[in-house]
């Protein structure tokens, strides 16, 4: 699909497809101003491009500025039901708003926030989940179905075209993966406005990173969605890295590309743990290359040849190649070394 959108800017950002934005969002305590900070310090050290949080009360929005205040990236307030709460989020400077316009109390209530939003050059986001969909649809449909989420989606965006606004980014998720891929590329079909990708309550780090990984990833190769959160029931750090690696693996990402063989009878070192720990030393990395961590000889310069620099096993020792080209061998307790000095000089 060549799918063009309307650009949507969120802070210094371009919602327009040309790169994908990673979000993740703050879990400390909506009271707990300083673990909040951290928090959010944290993801933007990690790579997050923009940070979600919650505001359930007033005093929440005090989060506002305390977080624009210690990171350079985009904030998100995510509001339910209260209306006030996105005015007072727009008042204090948040770069963009999540809100569902059907639950926040009638016309009047929407034509202020999108009022609000509109003066100060706020994006707001329509967020449509298959757990929260309305009763006359479920009606209608008899489930979450694709259709359902769709016209969920876009009589939210009806109301807000009515209020005069569309700066407008969507996001439709269900928690089953088939459902979200196929409510998303309908969706793609019905509108050109910013798509946000992700699988909700996608589950715990391992199944949640399979199932986002699946879905996120089979929407981004179709050519839909301009921004994604990998959603997982741990820390959000996690979330960012998990995204990164997700943008890696379909050729849309920075960063060091691992590849590594699952070894066999013919590996004769450790090569579980030193991919695992090239994999970690080579995290926060930027430069885009590949580096191959190979169990022997015939899976490395060989199945390897186009990696920018790699490693490949043998009885104590380990060759280091690059281009398919051998450089030199050293013992296996200096090979992580010995790869991470060659890495450097890329």
């Amino acid at each position: 699909m060549n799918r063009k959108c309307k650009p949507v800017k969120v802070g210094d950002y371009t919602f327009d497809g040309k790169k994908i934005y990673i979000q993740s969002m703050l879990n400390i305590p909506a009271e707990d101003i300083k673990g909040s900070i951290e928090q959010a310090v944290e993801l933007e050290k990690a790579g997050c491009d923009i940070i979600r949080a919650a505001i359930p009360d007033m005093n929440a929005v005090r989060l506002i500025t305390e977080i624009k205040n210690a990171v350079n990236i985009p904030l998100v307030a995510d509001i339910h039901f209260d209306y006030k709460l996105a005015l007072e989020a727009a008042n204090a400077g948040v770069d963009k708003i999540r809100i569902n316009p059907g639950n926040i109390g009638g016309m009047d209530n929407v034509k202020a926030v999108a009022k609000a939003c509109k003066s100060r050059g706020i994006p707001i986001r329509i967020g449509v989940n298959s757990g929260s969909l309305e009763k006359k649809l479920l009606a209608k449909y008899g489930s979450p179905t694709p259709e359902a989420l769709v016209e969920s989606a876009l009589g939210h965006v009806q109301m807000l075209e009515a209020a005069d606004f569309d700066d407008i980014v969507i996001s439709i998720k269900s928690s089953d993966v088939k459902t979200t891929i196929s409510s998303y590329r309908l969706l793609a079909e019905k509108c050109n406005y910013p798509l946000h990708l992700g699988v909700t309550e996608a589950g715990t780090e391992r199944m949640g990173l399979i199932k986002s990984a699946v879905g996120i990833g089979s929407l981004l190769l179709d050519g839909i969605g301009e921004t994604i959160r990998v959603s997982l029931t741990d820390d959000p750090v996690k979330e960012v890295y998990a995204a990164r690696d997700i943008l890696k693996a379909i050729g849309k990402g920075n960063g060091v590309k691992i590849i590594s063989c699952p070894t066999c009878g013919r590996t004769k070192i450790d090569l579980i743990s030193l991919a695992k720990e090239v994999e970690e030393r080579t995290k926060n990395i930027d430069k885009n290359i590949t580096v191959a961590v190979m169990g022997c000889v015939v899976n490395g310069p060989g199945e390897a040849r186009e990696a920018d620099i790699g490693i490949a096993g043998g009885d104590g020792k380990a060759a280091l190649f690059k281009k398919g080209e051998m450089l030199f061998t050293v013992d296996e307790s200096k090979a992580l070394d010995a790869l991470l000095c060659e890495i450097e000089k890329l």
